[in-house]
């Protein structure tokens, strides 16, 4: 998302902010782009993956629209204990966690199961 009142001709670095936790980035951590300007970070990617993909959250809200995708959608969802507005879907989560992970400017890796934990649910993986 961005800053309130930030002037659109003129964005800095600090008006782009993570729409999970409302962090202003200032170019040291990672933010993954979904539509229409959505920010995840990578913390909250972390913590996010790690429920609904790691550990099989099965979280479902009705009606609620990926704040990444923008997309009503039956998958389990992550919803932001700070911005209660904010959920990601679980095909967002996988993508964005595929696309930080190669990403060679951040040293960003997708959360891992325990050894021997199964975490396979059918889903492919992107």
């Amino acid at each position: 998302m961005q800053r309130e009142g930030a002037d659109k001709q003129n964005m800095q670095v600090s008006d782009f902010l993570c729409d999970f936790c409302g962090r202003a980035w200032n170019g040291t951590f990672p933010l993954i782009e979904g539509h229409e300007g959505s920010l995840i970070c990578g913390n909250c990617l972390t913590v996010a993956y790690t429920h609904i993909v790691i550990q099989r959250d099965e979280a479902r809200y009705a009606g609620a629209t990926c704040t990444m995708c923008l997309e009503e959608r039956e998958d389990p969802m992550w919803q932001s204990p700070v911005r209660e507005e904010a959920f990601a879907c679980r095909r967002c989560l996988r993508q964005g966690g595929t696309r930080l992970h190669k990403d060679p400017d951040w040293q960003w890796s997708k959360p891992e199961a325990p050894e021997g934990a199964d975490t396979s649910d059918g889903d492919e993986e992107d």
